[in-house]
């Protein structure tokens, strides 16, 4: 979704990124070969021209009102409380994200916009106001009849706020840490190159292990990471 897909395209770049530093790309090198990469980014990653138009189809229909959306962004800072210094839900998008989702699965539709009105149900009954209006204890406690689903029961056969809580969950934690946001909070920054130097010797011992000296010389030599290697017509490591 959006800005999803852009995340993706990025992980994608920094595997291509990572390997080419990896096989002998020495510092002068590594950046024009970067740029590559980024250059051709929208035809190594991207939508395909039918992917995009149903996209912006989607985009312009709408499956929840005013009202519904600020539920939704009330109900997913209750779930997943912001954070500092990355923010939360609101900051990731969630509540556009979810409405994404579910105009791009219909089935969901029905639990979704049920789900929303049976909270506004139950806190005008228990409280007097709307679930987005209702204290955030008020919140809670309404929330907490509904966070647990019987695992010994299919949760299609349960009632329908056990199956919104329990699908409105999921999409929440989803979008957030699908976004430049979560991911931020999960400290995640790609693949990169690291330094290996075998096997711990403690390991090789227990399993009755050791390093030829001639090969580890050759495969472990941190001074030589930047090196491609060759090989011979026999499959022999050169260099």
């Amino acid at each position: 979704m959006m800005d999803r897909r852009k995340s993706i395209q990025t992980m994608i770049l920094g595997v291509g990124a990572a390997g080419l530093a990896f096989h002998g790309c020495t510092p002068e090198t590594k950046a024009p070969a970067e740029e590559e990469i980024i250059k051709g980014a929208e035809g190594f990653y991207g939508r395909t021209p039918e992917e995009a138009e149903r996209d912006a189809k989607l985009h312009e229909e709408e499956l929840f009102n005013e009202h519904e959306m600020e539920t939704i962004a009330v109900l997913s800072t209750v779930i997943l409380p912001p954070k500092e210094p990355h923010g939360g839900p609101i900051e990731a998008e969630v509540p556009q994200f979810i409405e994404f989702i579910g105009k791009d699965l219909p089935t969901m539709q029905m639990t979704l916009l049920g789900g929303l009105m049976w909270l506004d149900h139950k806190s005008n009954t228990e409280f007097g106001v709307d679930f987005k209006s209702a204290t955030l204890e008020q919140q809670k406690q309404i929330c907490d009849t509904i966070c647990y689903h019987d695992p010994e029961v299919s949760l299609s056969k349960q009632p329908l706020e056990i199956q919104f809580f329990h699908m409105f969950r999921g999409l929440t934690l989803t979008g957030y840490y699908t976004s430049k946001v979560g991911i931020a909070d999960l400290g995640y920054k790609g693949n990169s190159p690291n330094v290996w130097d075998g096997v711990p010797e403690d390991v090789l011992e227990q399993h009755g292990m050791s390093y030829d000296p001639e090969w580890i010389a050759k495969c472990v030599d941190q001074s030589k990471r930047n090196v491609i290697a060759e090989w011979d017509e026999n499959g022999n490591l050169l260099t």
